[in-house]
């Protein structure tokens, strides 16, 4: 979900409610605490320089049981944000504490946001010398990486 996609679904919305991958609502009681702009700058293992730009916002709960974020209170804070993020209209990360810090994607069903899973992958999958056959996330957890098996 891009920055453009989340003011869209938030003008027509009623309330703003997050869902975890596993189904269950964040508190209603939630708070977004940081709208920013992270830049990643880095080198993949194939050795290809590479950069990325995404608005993360990250949410928090405390113990202020009665606060409720509506959805033109969240549009009056992106509006603010457009000093930090600029008009660009970014790819939209989301940090949301569990055991530790998740970091999630996020889509919009028509009535919640929804967290998605993020995963790792491999950049350089032709540097790698991983077989194609083994490139499939739960393949790969499973195979692992040797020392010097060429893997990243």
């Amino acid at each position: 979900m891009n920055i453009s996609e989340m003011k869209q679904a938030l003008a027509n919305a009623t309330a703003v409610k997050f869902r975890l991958p596993d189904g269950t609502h964040l508190p209603a009681h939630f708070h977004v605490t940081e709208l920013g702009l992270v830049n990643k700058h880095f080198i993949d293992c194939g050795g290809v320089e590479r950069r990325e730009t995404v608005a993360n916002f990250q949410l928090w709960e405390a113990g202020d049981y009665d606060h409720r974020l509506a959805p033109q209170k969240f549009l009056h804070i992106l509006q603010l944000s457009e000093r930090i993020l600029g008009s660009e209209d970014l790819a939209i990360e989301v940090e949301y504490q569990q055991a530790t810090i998740g970091k999630f994607g996020l889509e919009f069903d028509g009535t919640d946001f929804v967290l998605t899973p993020k995963h790792t992958a491999c950049l350089a999958q032709d540097a790698c010398g991983i077989p194609a056959e083994l490139l499939a996330l739960p393949q790969l957890q499973t195979a692992g990486c040797t020392p010097g098996g060429g893997c990243c």
